[in-house]
């Protein structure tokens, strides 16, 4: 099933994440540093959603606090909260 959600705090404006038995299978990051967030997309497909939350979650950008590797975490959580 497809998720699609708003990071706060970042320039990438909607992310969205197509989970399948826990594991991610298609990732995507609307705006953001193309670079960056096509690459970390890419990484993803494959992983178990809970592997993916420890692995970025609390990843800063700068002074910001969060990061897009963050935010994304922070919305599987919220997923898994979710779908339980």
């Amino acid at each position: 099933m497809v998720y699609k959600f708003k990071p706060v705090g970042v320039c990438s404006m909607e992310m969205q994440v197509d989970i399948e038995d826990g594991i991610i299978k298609d990732a995507k990051i609307i705006g953001g540093c193309a670079g960056n967030t096509v690459g970390l997309t890419q990484l993803l497909v494959g992983m178990t959603v809970d592997e993916a939350i420890k692995r970025l979650k609390g990843i800063p950008c700068g002074i910001k606090g969060t990061s897009c590797p963050d935010q994304f975490a922070l919305g599987l959580e919220k997923i898994k909260e979710e779908i339980g």
